[in-house]
């Protein structure tokens, strides 16, 4: 043991000459081995096994192919004793380190074939983990711990012209808690799943436990009655991966994906469509960075993230107004910087077709945080730059995952009458909506709720969420539950620290993210909308797992959410929501909707808005009061200007969902 562990220290050891460090930790794991032997020892046999096996991938000295065949010969005899059966965590271990040799061998297949046996392995110790308190916080965990796997899987995949599957394994990855959870709400109790079906694999469960105990009190156990009532699991548990050819048939002809993902020198994006004339029809395609663009998307995401937060570090008032100003300002040149860094002009011109009119983006780890939809691209056919959004006739939204696509489309939601809404409900927002809530209202004239509207101090998370008398049972307001759109006209914010107590601010306290994910129904809701602050940001987390405000609310059932990026203009948002909801009045289609209000918000001159308000469903009060807030613009920069032309009022909100 302390040969090992003395070998260990030598591989890790700062000074003196590296090369001189290897050689010396190899010599103390055999000198191990002398001792430890398979015979005597297995598991600590086998230990050392993987550890010599590390120590040659690293070796300096000698020949780099023939340390390469070592460590690889090492690993294999490591994995005799390493199995899944007895022991998975260390079987995924070693296979990792395997793939990783195979890899930098130039043997492709070989570590294709390795890291798949060890996703399996991992996914394997993922349904090990019961139903319980803290389970999703450990499948999280354990979805970071395995990232690098999945990240050397989908180079090999690339390496090998595997697109399809390199597409697989990402969305394999890619926020599956949500995902999962999506398949397995169907176990609780307001599921739809046959209770016969929730009944046997709660049984299954409990079989496998009791077995995992027997197990652990034999001296040679026995694995295949374990294996045989896993397997029974599997094939009845709901969650099953996606495969790429659901994707491309759940995906209108007209629309194309882009699907980002960073890996540890690059990022890619990944183009997916059911165009006919696609070049490697039935595959993606794949445009890659360079490690200089890397660099830069990371620089630019740290810069524009510390300006964004910058306020909230000062002292004083007028500290932070200054500071906010300048971010403010900046967010123009920011997009620049950024359309440039994803070469968005390459990947239009060269992987998506002519006549695709929506598309549909996939964000990785902290691209979740930015508005591509917002960015500059040259114009099709000339040297004019427009925004993405102007690019596409029928919008751009986003997705967390590619699983959604046919998750979402079978969920039908054809009514869309019922309103439930909260209006200003904290002091500082009174009247803040400009009359918005109101004018939306008259959207839904059949609105057939008792009380769609809860207003101000009546606006509290007691009307939503209420709680039985005399009991902890918890249930959703009638008023939300029948709401086939949900529109919150609040504060907002997200929360770093502790992303579940992310929330609405009511008129008694925030409704949160745990709130929504362990309470809400949605079962009948096209929409939610959350005008507010904050509410479209996700923890950027290594397993890209989306936790987020919009998360909850797909999660409880809506098929679509409306949310935004940052801390956003009253005034601006208001407008915008007016217009969003007066642009659903002519079609059906929520990203369309959306992106014909954000155009015309940007768009709009100071006298274009006074025309507008002549015509609009505000009340007449609200008129009068816009039409001289709008006069003095006009005034003070001309009839002409556009007041809202800045992305900072704009581009703030995305769309997320199905799209209808």
């Amino acid at each position: 043991m302390t040969q090992n562990n003395l070998a260990t220290a030598y591989s890790d050891r700062i000074r003196g000459d590296k090369a001189d460090n290897l050689e010396s930790a190899i010599a103390f794991y055999q000198a191990a081995l002398q001792v430890r032997t398979r015979e005597a020892f297995p598991q600590e046999w086998a230990m050392t096994q993987n550890n010599l096996a590390t120590a040659y991938s690293d070796r300096i000295r000698g020949d780099k192919a023939d340390n390469l065949e070592s460590a690889i010969a090492f690993y294999q005899a490591a994995l005799q004793v390493r199995t899944r059966e007895a022991f998975p965590q260390n079987h995924a271990e070693t296979l990792f380190n395997l793939g990783l040799a195979y890899q930098d061998a130039q043997q492709f297949t070989n570590a294709y074939h390795s890291f798949a046996e060890a996703i399996e392995t991992v996914e394997f110790l993922r349904g090990e983990i019961v139903l319980g308190s803290g389970v999703e916080e450990h499948k999280q965990k354990l979805a970071e711990e395995w990232n690098k796997l999945y990240s050397g899987m989908v180079e090999v995949c690339l390496k090998l012209n595997y697109r399809d599957q390199a597409i697989e394994y990402i969305e394999r990855s890619k926020t599956r808690n949500l995902i999962e959870l999506f398949a397995t709400r169907d176990l609780y109790p307001q599921a739809e799943i046959a209770d016969a079906a929730r009944k046997q694999l709660q049984q299954l469960r409990q079989e496998i436990e009791d077995e995992q105990r027997r197990l652990k009190q034999e001296k040679e156990p026995n694995y295949s009655q374990i294996n045989q009532l896993r397997q029974q699991y599997n094939q009845l548990y709901p969650y099953k991966p996606i495969r790429f050819a659901e994707i491309q048939n759940h995906l209108d002809e007209d629309s194309a994906i882009i699907e980002w993902y960073i890996f540890k020198d690059c990022f890619r994006a990944l183009i997916i469509t059911r165009q006919e004339e696609q070049k490697d029809k039935g595959q993606p395609l794949v445009w890659t960075s360079s490690t200089q663009d890397y660099e830069n998307l990371q620089n630019w995401a740290k810069d524009y993230l510390l300006a964004y937060y910058a306020p909230k570090s000062t002292e004083t008032e007028a500290e932070q107004e200054e500071l906010k100003k300048q971010w403010e300002t900046s967010i123009a040149s920011r997009l620049q910087q950024l359309a440039e860094i994803l070469h968005l002009d390459d990947i239009l011109d060269s992987y998506i077709p002519r006549n695709c009119q929506q598309l549909i983006l996939v964000p990785h780890r902290y691209l979740h945080l930015f508005p591509i939809h917002a960015l500059e691209v040259r114009k099709r056919d000339s040297t004019d730059r427009i925004c993405l959004l102007d690019y596409f006739p029928k919008g751009v939204r986003y997705l967390p995952s590619c699983q959604l696509l046919p998750r979402l489309q079978q969920q039908q939601r054809p009514v869309f009458k019922n309103l439930f809404a909260i209006q200003n409900p904290t002091r500082d927002l009174y009247e803040k909506d400009l009359g918005a809530v109101l004018a939306i209202k008259k959207q839904f004239p059949d609105n057939s709720i008792l009380e769609p509207i809860l207003k101000k101090n009546k606006a509290k998370k007691s009307a939503i969420l209420c709680r039985e008398e005399n009991s902890d049972k918890i249930t959703l307001s009638e008023s939300l539950l029948r709401a086939n759109c949900l529109f919150f006209f609040c504060h907002g914010n997200f929360n770093w620290a502790s992303p579940l107590d992310s929330g609405l601010q009511l008129a008694d306290e925030n409704l949160t993210l745990a709130d929504i994910i362990a309470h809400f129904n949605l079962k009948n809701c096209r929409l939610v909308t959350l005008s507010a602050c904050e509410t479209g940001i996700s923890e950027p987390t290594i397993s890209d797992e989306y936790i987020s405000l919009p998360y909850g609310f797909l999660l409880a059932g809506s098929t679509n959410v409306v949310s935004s990026l940052w801390a956003v203009s009253a005034t601006a948002t208001a407008l915008l929501m007016i217009k969003f909801y007066q642009e659903l009045q002519q079609q059906n289609n929520i990203a369309v909707a959306l992106k014909n209000a954000q155009c015309w918000l940007r768009d709009t001159t100071a006298q274009g808005f006074q025309d507008w308000l002549e015509q609009s469903q505000l009340n007449i009060v609200w008129k009068k009061k816009l039409g001289k807030y709008f006069q003095s613009i006009a005034a003070e920069e001309g009839e002409t200007h556009q007041p809202f032309e800045n992305p900072y009022y704009w581009a703030a909100f995305c769309a997320i969902g199905k799209g209808v």
